[in-house]
């Protein structure tokens, strides 16, 4: 195993917690609410520039949009937020949504029409990476003022062909959707940034919170927004503080110095369980664990090889050994409780048939090279694939680096074989059908790099058309069998192994109430929660 960076030694803040003996019982105040999580990833609270789940987080509470989700309800799907109602054209091109009446931001300024479309606007005319949720349906830097724009209390956004409705909904409820206060903004303007430099470390919305600190790698301290039009939250302040190590998060919340514990592993959780004054949590959400096989590689190609490494997958022992609790197994490109998600599994640990499938495609002695971040799970993920796969005959050499020494090689379509996670980008299938199993241009020249299919060099087995037709389909019922289609022909056909859904389960003082983490779709909120 080629290692280029050794794990971090535990934090001098976990060892001064673990060596205090009998924990004395601390209490967060009654209108605070106290969270530790791994937060290290924010680079910036821009909602036209946030791309981090933990940015995620601070964005669904500080920023309204046109259209969200009410976090006591996800399965109702996307409803009004700022926008009270909407209404389609005929043609299907054009979403004209009325405004609600008398909300304000933050500042006390009114939330107008010409507010929503300039976020809109700019989040285009910025071109920063989330900016392709938009750009989908034609929205450029040069034509954006004509397709989206304010008139009165309405806004309209005009695409480039018909899409399914929902599709254009969903993808307003991302991050990229959130409505900012234009003349606050337009105060901290510095040259043609359009605020940008302002807003990665301030906040312009009208969210149930405003961000009152981000102190990288440390912390995020929001306070409750009176002018928030469902009420101002019964937590005044919401504080998370960056907290690396599950053994740690785990003895703050023993000690009441936190409320709540987001990154706990089996062991911390399992010693949580039946602690008196603290509840465990379990959610579903929309990560995804898989492997792929670079269709370059003359082997791996070949169709017989495709499904023999799905039967050398172990899904259920690790799923009941170090990853219980935390995934459940699923091998399909769209999470559960996505539209057109399933249920069938139909892959399990069969060394027999996947050496009858290698045999058959006449291959002995493989060697291939997986590459690995370097996180735990991931790391014995492929222990365990090691282990399996050489039962088989394959010698499989894992190299574990840093997010970007694996990542840019697997955007290069240099390894031979990458484990990891995908999470969706908004809550539509075309999130994830469209970068699984699209890729309208296998070439090198191509650099479609966002796409995963053109990662490993699949050319999808005609299932590039199949999703084009899907993400134009009105009729609900009929878009979600397509997905179900596609995704049974994926099983079958495609060069990826996709093994587990992630559960996150979170450690509470039991008197917190009504916290939801956002389920496979959207990310937390803070407002609902009452002790």
């Amino acid at each position: 195993m080629k290692i280029f960076k050794n794990f971090a030694m535990t934090v001098a803040m976990g060892l001064a917690v673990g060596m205090t003996a009998a924990p004395l019982q601390a209490e967060t105040p009654p209108n605070m609410l106290v969270i530790a999580n791994r937060i290290d990833d924010i680079t910036s609270l821009d909602p036209a520039e946030s791309f981090e789940f933990a940015g995620s987080d601070v964005s669904r509470n500080v920023y309204g949009k046109l259209v969200n989700f009410d976090p006591m309800n996800l399965d109702a799907g996307y409803g009004p937020d700022l926008a009270a109602s909407w209404t389609v054209s005929e043609d299907g091109r054009t979403i004209t949504f009325t405004m609600r009446e008398g909300v304000k931001f933050a500042s006390g300024n009114p939330v107008r029409a010409e507010d929503a479309a300039w976020s809109l606007q700019r989040a285009v005319i910025l071109n920063k990476t989330p900016s392709f949720i938009l750009t989908q349906f034609g929205f450029t830097p040069e034509n954006v003022k004509d397709t989206i724009k304010a008139d009165g209390n309405t806004v309209s956004i005009t695409t480039d062909k018909r899409y399914a409705t929902s599709f254009v909904l969903n993808c307003l409820t991302a991050t990229i959707g959130g409505i900012l206060d234009k003349e606050e903004v337009m105060k901290h303007v510095d040259g043609d940034d359009m605020g940008n430099t302002w807003l990665k470390t301030n906040t312009a919305g009208s969210g149930a919170y405003t961000l009152v600190s981000w102190k990288p790698n440390e912390s995020v301290t929001l306070q409750a927004n009176p002018n928030f039009y469902m009420g101002e939250p019964a937590m005044k302040r919401v504080v998370v503080r960056h907290v690396q190590e599950s053994s740690t998060q785990r003895l703050l919340l023993e000690r009441g110095d936190i409320d709540v514990a987001r990154n706990l592993n089996p062991e911390d959780v399992a010693g949580l369980e039946g602690t008196a004054g603290i509840a465990i949590d379990s959610e579903l959400r929309g990560r995804l664990m898989y492997t792929s096989f670079n269709q370059k590689h003359p082997v791996l190609s070949k169709p017989e090889v495709r499904q023999a490494m799905k039967y050398l997958i172990d899904y259920e022992g690790m799923q009941n050994s170090f990853l219980k609790g935390q995934y459940v197994i699923h091998q399909n490109f769209l999470p559960a409780t996505y539209l057109g998600a399933v249920d069938e599994n139909p892959f399990s640990l069969n060394i027999e048939k996947a050496k009858e499938l290698l045999a058959k495609a006449g291959v002995s002695g493989l060697e291939i090279e997986v590459g690995v971040r370097e996180a735990q799970e991931r790391i014995e993920i492929a222990q365990s694939l090691q282990n399996t796969f050489a039962q088989a005959g394959i010698k499989l050499n894992i190299t574990v680096g840093t997010a970007k020494q694996i990542l840019s090689r697997y955007r290069a379509r240099e390894l031979d074989m990458y484990l990891g996670a995908w999470g969706p980008d908004y809550p539509d299938p075309h999130t994830n059908a469209g970068t699984f199993a699209y890729n309208p241009d296998n070439s090198d020249e191509a650099q479609a790099t966002g796409l995963l299919a053109w990662r490993n060099a699949w050319d999808t087995d005609g299932l590039t058309e199949q999703v084009a037709a899907a993400v134009v389909e009105g009729d609900r019922d009929v878009r979600a069998k397509m997905y179900a289609d596609i995704q049974a022909k994926f099983r079958e056909v495609s060069p990826f192994a996709i093994m587990y859904q992630k559960i996150e389960q979170t450690g509470r003082r039991d008197n917190v109430k009504n916290l939801n983490l956002g389920g496979a779709i959207t990310a937390v909120s803070y407002w609902p929660v009452t002790k």
